[in-house]
């Protein structure tokens, strides 16, 4: 078994997220130190805070620091740490080259991380976790159709061809659209250069997009305002199985919102755009349940990155929940979603037809 220096030294690096090292319940000295990899500088050091009775001590360390820090501070608490530890491993793996992450400037030839990206890499294995937890919803016995909406320059487009077709083994054909074409021809070359058969970027507008029938999953990731709305509306239009979105620059309830009671609240203008956000989300997660969706609203990356971090994850169920208390509330606040209105003008086109 190892001992704690060799443990030490062989999970404190690059890759680790976050680790707690927890003794015993003495009352006296350190019972618990939270270790997590920060930036300073553009360096990476380790943050320790030591819980020592109420208080919580903060101190950044380099790594060899650190060991020499958690061996002279704790060792003889630490008898249980490798049953207490909780140290997360990426999906992705340092030191394992990836094509499309060395062209993207996030690793190196040799697999390395750049320290500079580090931030991208955490992102892209997040989004990877979750893909993760809807394998289950997605058939092995058939191609699967995928559709990223706003792709941008497609880090987790990639990410998510290579984790399912190469690591995973699912046949999926992947589709990349979004407005700007230098962006989607230099995704091609790049698909074409890897060899991924079954990606493809096409320029197109969200709003109406007809290049498939079927679709079992759509991604939107920052797309702005609207845009969200009318790549959400074509997701529950299809049918898909699994949506995943994450919505940026929700400027469309904070031009509408008013309402006597919270006043006080919404004559502050960062007030009312950061209610307006976060409502904004709320309702098109209650409408995507009214549509057949279970539906959860989780965080993407950490608040320190950006503001811009919930994710919005849907999963076609079929059941219907009643969609009565979310159309009083929008009564109440004076506004009206656009994708509110999308998902009840084509239910209710379709009734009349």
């Amino acid at each position: 078994m190892k001992n704690l220096r060799e443990y030490l030294e062989e999970q404190i690096n690059e890759n680790l997220i976050q680790a707690v090292l927890s003794a015993g319940r003495n009352k006296d000295g350190i019972s618990k130190i939270k270790i997590r990899p920060i930036r300073l500088k553009g360096q990476i050091c380790y943050q320790a805070s030591a819980t020592e009775g109420q208080k919580v001590l903060h101190k950044n360390y380099g790594r060899t620091e650190l060991i020499e820090y958690v061996e002279k501070e704790l060792a003889e608490n630490f008898r249980q740490f490798q049953a207490h530890n909780r140290v997360k491993q990426y999906i992705l793996k340092e030191g394992v080259p990836v094509p499309f992450l060395i062209d993207l400037g996030v690793m190196n030839e040799q697999g390395k991380i750049i320290h500079a990206r580090y931030d991208k890499f955490r992102q892209i294995n997040r989004f990877l976790e979750f893909i993760e937890d809807i394998l289950p919803r997605l058939s092995r016995d058939r191609e699967i159709t995928i559709l990223d909406f706003g792709c941008g320059k497609s880090y987790l487009t990639f990410a998510m061809y290579y984790y399912l077709r190469e690591l995973k083994g699912y046949d999926v054909n992947i589709i990349g659209l979004d407005l700007k074409t230098d962006v989607i021809e230099k995704c091609n070359s790049l698909a074409l250069r890897y060899g991924y058969e079954k990606l493809h970027f096409y320029h197109g507008d969200i709003a109406d997009y007809e290049g498939v029938s079927c679709v079992d999953m759509v991604v939107t990731l920052h797309a702005c305002d609207t845009a969200t709305d009318y790549a959400l509306a074509k997701a529950v239009e299809w049918g898909a199985e699994v949506i995943l979105s994450v919505p940026c620059c929700q400027h469309e309830v904070n031009k509408q919102i008013k309402n006597e009671m919270l006043e006080p609240v919404l004559r502050y203008g960062i007030l009312k755009e950061r209610m307006s956000a976060l409502i904004t989300d709320a309702v098109r997660a209650d409408l995507l349940e009214s549509k057949g969706y279970d539906t959860q609203i989780l965080e993407f990356i950490d608040m320190e990155h950006t503001p811009k971090n919930l994710l919005i994850r849907a999963v076609r169920t079929g059941k219907r929940s009643d969609q009565g208390k979310v159309e009083k509330m929008l009564a109440a606040l004076n506004i009206h979603p656009t994708l509110d209105r999308l998902l009840n003008e084509k239910e209710q086109e379709g009734s009349v037809r």
